[in-house]
């Protein structure tokens, strides 16, 4: 295994709000979507950025306007400056919690790695190298949000990134964050409305209580993460999209699923996913496809804001035979789509039904005690992460680094092609070598038809 790169850490500041955030709003509770999510592992996603030294990039000046620009974010978004804590005078309700001189920590640092290199696509890169480049966050109580600014090697790169504790918010929220941020660095598309806090929008079939209690570190890593462990980023463009929707259709006859873009995206990544898994049982029994559903639009008996503040996402789930993933041709196609679009459906449906809701848990909880395996998704093409431009052009590349740890696909609007899609795997050696052939022949499959 190559050596890993030294990070040389060069400041560790606090960005507070600005302007500082309201003493009448100190305490947010979290209510049943944001308990969901409790036991995740933080949400971690680092900005790659090309430099060119000497034409304006002053690397002094940037860093100055990204921790002066991210206060002014956090004056919007101020609960991002809070800390997770259990609720005075309880055991099982949590709160983001503020108080005066709070903010977030905010790291600058340097990096002798190649930004040509780390911001590859579907080469394999090795997630330990990129690793140094997240700030850590602790895990269960405490800050929720930590930010690291990493000049890459001779100044030709900048890696922006964050790790994110899932139960203060959803990649809605935490990605209008994000596009809020860059405007204030003064090239943003334009600072979205004020932010939403009213948890009272949000029925609570919980009643602000956690369905589980927050656990250990190693008990909330998903997967166990290899010491080899790789990613990349695989691309299906506008037409690939097509085609899988195409073939969906021959095979179904006169009932196709309702397949649009991301029932074909998701449902051709579970078909190579699952073809490429190397076990005694992949012929055998059940495995399960997991997404999140965004709920703004379709809370009942009022939809709620898109500026809302928080966690409103659903859990699609559906369960497939393996055997049927894996059939040659169209057929494994109609299986994994039509899997999808009923996970979909179903979560929609259920909206509204506190008693179903509160069974979203229970349903994950026999999924991965199955032994089938779950895939999951991560992040949206919706949240236009290549639009976050903080003054130096758009990203060469946004990585969700914590699918290393949950097993899941990052989802991504394609920076290659209009309409396509990209999806960033994290496996060991031997898995990613099967799964970049396994999609590779289907890609191929797809264009002889």
């Amino acid at each position: 295994m190559p050596p890993i790169l030294e990070l040389s850490v060069l400041e560790s500041a606090v960005a507070a709000p600005s302007p500082p955030a309201p003493e009448t709003a100190c305490s947010l509770p979290l209510n049943f979507f944001d308990v969901f999510c409790l036991n995740s592992p933080p949400v971690e996603r680092v900005f790659f950025y090309r430099l060119t030294p000497g034409t304006g990039d002053d690397i002094t000046t940037i860093l100055s306007n990204l921790k002066s620009s991210l206060s002014k974010a956090l004056g919007v978004f101020y609960p991002l400056a809070d800390r997770l804590r259990l609720t005075p005078g309880t055991d099982d309700r949590y709160e983001l919690h503020y108080q005066p001189g709070d903010g977030v920590t905010f790291t600058v640092a340097e990096y002798d790695g190649d930004v040509d290199e780390l911001a590859e696509d579907e080469t394999r890169r090795e997630v330990a190298k990129i690793l140094p480049l997240v700030p850590p966050l602790q895990v269960g109580v405490g800050p929720v949000l930590t930010v690291q600014a990493t000049v890459l090697r001779g100044g030709r790169g900048l890696a922006v990134s964050l790790a994110l504790h899932h139960a203060a918010c959803d990649g809605a929220s935490s990605t209008r964050f994000l596009h809020t941020w860059a405007a204030a660095a003064g090239t943003g598309t334009g600072a979205p409305p004020a932010t939403v806090m009213d948890r009272t929008l949000v029925d609570d079939p919980s009643g602000g209580r956690p369905l589980y209690k927050l656990r250990s570190t190693d008990e909330m890593e998903y997967v166990k993460m290899a010491d080899d462990q790789l990613v990349a980023t695989f691309t299906l463009s506008k037409e690939d999209v097509q085609r899988v929707k195409d073939a969906v259709g021959a095979a179904a006859g006169a009932r196709p699923p309702r397949c649009t873009s991301l029932v074909a995206t998701f449902g051709f990544i579970w078909l190579s996913y699952q073809r490429a898994k190397d076990d005694a049982a992949s012929n055998g029994g059940e495995t399960y496809f997991s997404c999140p559903i965004d709920q703004r639009s379709r809370m009942k008996p009022d939809p709620i804001p898109d500026e809302y503040f928080g966690n409103c996402v659903g859990a699609a789930m559906q369960a497939a035979p393996k055997n049927q993933l894996a059939a040659a041709g169209s057929d494994g196609l109609l299986a994994a789509c039509t899997a999808v679009a009923a996970a979909i459906e179903r979560a929609v449906r259920e909206l509204g039904s506190p008693e179903k809701m509160a069974l979203w848990v229970e349903r994950i909880r026999e999924a991965r005690a199955s032994g089938g395996g779950v895939l999951s998704v991560a992040e949206s093409p919706r949240f236009r992460v290549y639009d976050v431009d903080f003054g130096f052009g758009r990203p060469a590349k946004v990585e969700i680094v914590s699918v290393a740890r949950t097993g899941a696909m990052a989802v991504a609007e394609s920076r290659q092609s209009s309409g396509g899609m990209e999806v960033g795997m994290s496996l060991p050696p031997a898995g990613m070598q099967r799964f970049q052939t396994c999609f590779h022949e289907a890609i191929k499959w797809l264009h002889q038809q």
